[in-house]
């Protein structure tokens, strides 16, 4: 009680303190159902915990109605007891974890979790001449993230961030609106406030210095989400529950794919793909830009039907792709242009966005003059899901959704469910939509692959792979892109990733583009790509360039199982692929501006390189871990910044000790990827006495391999007993998955000594490198044993 009794009074003295909106007055606090309503003078709220960790508090103002549809959400909001105390001063809602605190007079409402303070809305719903407003209070210590994808530094506090998604060709290190904006703000101090509201408007991150975030809009909800958790990784996956998980990638799409602007005929796609085989690169996909429905760059755009001219035989060359391990992605857009074959259809069909007067809304720009498919009438998005499905039934695996800001919206355009403003930065969310919904109506054992660069809060649970846009060809577009994809892993959007080697400008730059391509190694999708006056393939480049890039693509297949993993924690658990070092050490404020080193999950450390003939660059080293070189073995205590030397022909690696990271040999496709023969390596240092890692595998295409129980996963896990190693491996299984016997190549880094003895059973065959001082221990295993590994140490 005396617990209480004190939290009441800090909510008391905060609110006193920091008191919003003078002129709003409380009337009264009362639950209904699920949720607590507060009426005050001029509206009420509607306050409704969907768990433990996530709040949402809607307003709406007198003489407006509760608006219920969000286009983010999917969860449900919370079923069970939560407790409503009227104090006098204050009414305090309460869950297990979260608080909302309601003082009364002066009126303010607080946010706590665990009786630890988080946020407080300022001057709260404010509408002004042009804009509606939700005003907040910061602390002065907070570093702020989110808002999408821009390149402003990790710490976006200071700037006014507009939301309306853009295209910013040949962007550089300084971007500030990119393709993909997101209402959400992410706090240093590990909360999210996300806004649930689709129309433009404006992010204001303390642009003014008056320690306040503000978000304002045109018009639509006042309403907004707290997100919480313990740790960062918790906070993601509390967040990814409430607006969707990503679903399962397929296996193929972590390899390597061919792609540029663009190629113009079957005879060129075929003919690349076999140079990739000549040169024994490995290759899983080949991405087709809009060449395949046109000759012409301008005035075919909305053709959206194979130019035969060109790709005479379209599905026998898709065919012959299949049978050598490499699938075809194809371009589309939704603009039809009026000199295009389907404009006159659309027409007819009504499937375009209108004018005021209910004509057909008619604009130009760069491709020619332009109609809007218009996804929010039912019959325009069953047009356009024809156009996918008659792909996919010609073999196209994938969809790549081009321009889908829209790149050219006028504000005067209007859909089927309001205007241009109102559904500009959800085009691209329900663009993928469409397509996923699509896929799980007609195709539901298939695995969609939807490549696409604008979209909404939530769009990964619709499977959208986002990337970068068109970056600029320069050391200055590369040193970008660790900030973006870290932001947007931040805010859900796990797969962002960038044009290997840039897109815009004819800049012939070896270093910088095996650079990028070695950064890609450790990034969610590997796909070079840039416009086709410098080729962006491997096979194309100098012999020097093309063996560089070759090491890197070979070590990304190698780290295929790994990689897959996360892929399947991302899927469960909300994980980001890449993590910025602040989620390893959430008290050292020297780390939340900090982009240049990342974790790829849990265990890989990767630093790029990001500027031109250097020899040495500055690495940090999370704390309370020793770090292995990945290609020395090299050990390094974290808590520290070191210099390290750099080679060409790698970036800076390092792997946690305690960490089981497997490998796989080479394939030239995922199509021949071979689990029989499985490759661990566990990086040992007397440090870590206890370890376990998990390693998930399913056939890397079912579409319902966790639902339908057709997966495994392996454990590994290493106890130290004195001068003893003791290493298991077990597995769960799902109950449709068939066990299968491999042989498992374990290899221990980080020994002084050759062991005195391993034993595996009965067995006590192993290989040891004096000269890399590792051993290696083969280990014949079926699913459903306990594999147990014995390793006595040498005093």
């Amino acid at each position: 009680m005396k617990n209480i009794k004190l939290f009441i009074a800090v909510l008391f003295s905060f609110a006193f303190l920091s008191a919003q909106n003078s002129n709003r007055v409380f009337k009264s606090a009362v639950k209904q159902g699920l949720d607590l309503k507060v009426e005050v003078n001029d509206g009420y709220y509607i306050i409704k915990p969907y768990s433990s960790n996530i709040i949402e508090t809607t307003f709406v103002p007198k003489g407006e109605y509760l608006k219920a549809q969000s286009h983010a959400v999917v969860a449900k909001p919370y079923n069970s007891y939560f407790e409503m105390t009227d104090r006098g001063n204050d009414v305090v809602l309460k869950t297990k974890g979260l608080y909302v605190a309601i003082t009364k007079s002066p009126f303010q409402i607080s946010y706590y979790y665990k009786d630890k303070f988080i946020v407080s809305e300022k001057e709260g719903y404010v509408k002004n001449d042009s804009l509606e407003t939700i005003n907040f209070n910061l602390t002065k210590d907070e570093f702020l993230y989110g808002g999408g994808a821009r390149a402003l530094g990790m710490n976006r506090r200071g700037n006014r961030l507009q939301l309306y998604n853009r295209a910013h060709y040949g962007y550089e290190t300084h971007s500030e609106l990119m393709n993909y904006t997101m209402p959400i703000v992410v706090s240093s101090k590990q909360y999210m406030l996300h806004f649930d509201n689709a129309p433009i408007g404006f992010l204001d991150l303390d642009s003014k210095g008056d320690n306040s975030l503000k978000y304002e809009t045109i018009s639509g909800r006042k309403t907004y989400q707290v997100i919480v958790g313990d740790s960062w990784l918790d906070m993601m996956d509390v967040y990814t529950d409430l607006t969707g998980k990503q679903p399962m990638l397929p296996r193929w799409a972590l390899g390597n794919f061919s792609s540029r602007f663009g190629y113009h005929s079957q005879q060129e796609v075929e003919e690349t793909i076999a140079k990739f085989n000549d040169e024994k690169i490995p290759v899983d996909a080949i991405i087709l830009d809009l060449y395949w429905f046109g000759k012409e760059l301008k005035g075919t755009m909305g053709n959206l039907e194979v130019f035969r001219d060109s790709f005479p035989d379209f599905e026998g060359m898709v065919k012959r792709l299949n049978d050598k391990g490499v699938k075809t992605i194809t371009i589309t857009e939704p603009f039809i242009l009026t000199t295009s074959k389907k404009w006159y259809e659309a027409v007819d069909k009504k499937i375009l966005a209108k004018d005021s007067v209910g004509n057909p809304a008619k604009y130009d720009f760069y491709f020619g003059n332009t109609g809007l498919i218009d996804i929010y009438n039912p019959d325009g998005e069953k047009w356009f899901w024809n156009i996918y499905k008659d792909l996919a039934n010609k073999g196209v695996a994938g969809i790549w959704g081009d321009l889908g800001e829209p790149e050219v919206h006028p504000d005067w355009v209007q859909h089927k469910t309001g205007s241009a403003n109102e559904v500009h930065n959800i085009y691209g969310h329900d663009w993928a939509r469409l397509i996923f919904e699509g896929y799980e109506r007609d195709f539901p054992n298939t695995r969609p692959f939807i490549l696409m660069r604008a979209g909404y809060s939530g769009s990964q649970r619709y499977g959208m792979i986002p990337w970068s846009g068109d970056v600029n060809r320069t050391w200055g577009g590369l040193q970008s892109q660790p900030e973006i994809a870290l932001q947007m892993g931040i805010q859900g959007l796990a797969y962002m990733h960038s044009d290997l080697g840039g897109f815009a400008g004819a800049n012939l730059d070896d270093e910088l583009y095996v650079r990028w391509l070695q950064y890609g190694v450790f990034n969610p999708i590997y796909r070079p790509h840039a416009q086709e006056d410098v080729p962006s393939e491997p096979i194309f480049r100098s012999e020097k360039a093309k063996a560089l890039a070759k090491q890197a693509i070979e070590l990304r297949y190698k780290l295929l199982p790994y990689n897959y993993n996360l892929v399947y924690e991302n899927n469960q658990f909300g994980k980001p692929l890449m993590r910025p070092l602040f989620f390893e050490e959430s008290d050292n404020a020297d780390l939340f501006n900090y982009s240049k080193t990342y974790l790829w999950g849990n265990d890989i450390l990767v630093s790029p390189v990001l500027e031109a003939e250097i020899t040495e660059q500055d690495v940090y080293f999370p704390k309370d871990n020793v770090w292995f070189d990945f290609y020395t073995d090299d050990k390094i205590k974290g808590g520290q910044t070191k210099t390290v030397k750099l080679n060409e022909s790698s970036i800076p690696t390092y792997i946690r000790a305690g960490a089981f990271i497997p490998n796989v040999n080479v394939v030239q496709t995922t199509e021949k990827y071979d689990e029989t023969v499985y490759k661990v390596d566990y990086y040992h240092d007397a440090s870590v006495l206890t370890s376990n890692r998990e390693i998930y595998s399913d056939d890397g295409k079912s579409a319902k391999a966790i639902i339908d129980k057709n997966f495994e996963i392996l454990n590994f896990e290493m106890n130290t007993k004195g001068s003893v190693l003791e290493f298991k491996i077990t597995d769960k299984t799902g109950k449709n998955f068939s066990s299968k016997s491999r042989t498992i190549y374990l290899t221990i880094h980080g020994l002084d000594k050759k062991p005195k003895r391993i034993t595996v059973g009965r067995h006590t065959a192993f290989d040891w490198s004096d000269t890399l001082k590792t051993a290696r221990i083969p280990i014949e295993r079926t699913s459903g044993e306990t594999s147990v590994i014995t390793i006595k140490l040498k005093k």
